[in-house]
């Protein structure tokens, strides 16, 4: 699916979500999603109504343009402190990134870094960062599986993973259990995609999944750690990874951020969370 197909599917959703359609005379009344837009419509109940027309109209505009936020959350303080984080880590690690490189290099061949386009603050897309832990044509890999196994498919639209993907290399599979392959992520926290802590970034096409939830995912830049991963990561469910998205924009502190750092580590050593 396109971005922009995904992009109209999000409108259509978002737009009936808080709001039923008003029957017979073509209107539709807005979601609060769209912060920043205004409609000429009429107001029904005390809710302004947008045309068909208009949300029509909305749907050819890019995220940003009715996405917009008043802040992020965190503010300068958050940035501040994702750039000493994320400095101080590549210095610290710089030999664990160059051995784990090296290993990739060494033992599978092709590219040692894997870029996908991701969404991040204010509907914004990006290239994020990780080690490559799979085959060349994983896509390829991915479309052959799903079609000739029904589980397979079931399972990945369910959860955006497979628990048994064939897909993963043999040195990809340790780099995972222990989320080394998220290291070049830090790359993304310096050029300002990403924070240290955050929902995880996802897919454009996934953003339908989160509903009226969507908002609050873009009010922040995604995480290389989360709630999400603190919290059973691979044993909780699609449907509770957003809640946990949006309990950490709507509850942000400082502290909140510095206890799913300290609480990040545990779960890192816990094979059976990052897997």
């Amino acid at each position: 699916m396109s971005i922009n197909e995904s992009r109209d599917k999000f409108f259509r959703t978002v737009a009936v979500t808080k709001f039923n359609r008003i029957a017979g005379n073509g209107v539709m009344l807005a979601s609060r999603v769209y912060d920043g837009a205004r409609s000429s419509g009429p107001m029904i109940n005390s809710v302004r109504v947008w045309t068909q027309q208009e949300v029509n109209r909305l749907g050819r505009l890019d995220w940003s343009q009715f996405m917009r936020q008043r802040g992020w959350v965190g503010g300068f303080g958050k940035r501040a402190m994702d750039i000493a984080l994320a400095l101080t880590a590549i210095v610290l690690l710089s030999p664990i990134i160059l051995i784990v490189a090296l290993a990739i290099r060494l033992s599978e061949g092709g590219p040692v870094m894997f870029s996908q386009k991701r969404l991040g603050f204010n509907g914004r897309e990006f290239d994020c960062y990780k080690f490559r832990t799979m085959v060349t044509n994983a896509e390829e890999r991915l479309a052959q599986l799903l079609e000739n196994d029904p589980e397979a498919a079931l399972e990945w639209r369910k959860n955006q993973k497979l628990v048994n993907d064939p897909r993963i290399t043999t040195l990809g599979h340790i780099l995972r259990k222990s989320s080394l392959d998220e290291l070049p992520q830090l790359i993304n926290i310096l050029r300002g995609d990403m924070s240290c802590v955050g929902p995880r970034p996802i897919l454009v096409k996934e953003i339908e999944r989160y509903g009226r939830a969507a908002r609050f995912y873009m009010r922040t830049r995604p995480g290389l750690t989360g709630l999400w991963q603190v919290s059973g990561r691979s044993n909780t469910s699609y449907h509770q990874r957003v809640v946990l998205d949006t309990f950490y924009v709507r509850r942000w502190s400082i502290w909140l951020d510095m206890w799913i750092i300290v609480k990040t580590i545990p779960a890192l050593l816990s094979f059976e969370q990052t897997s």
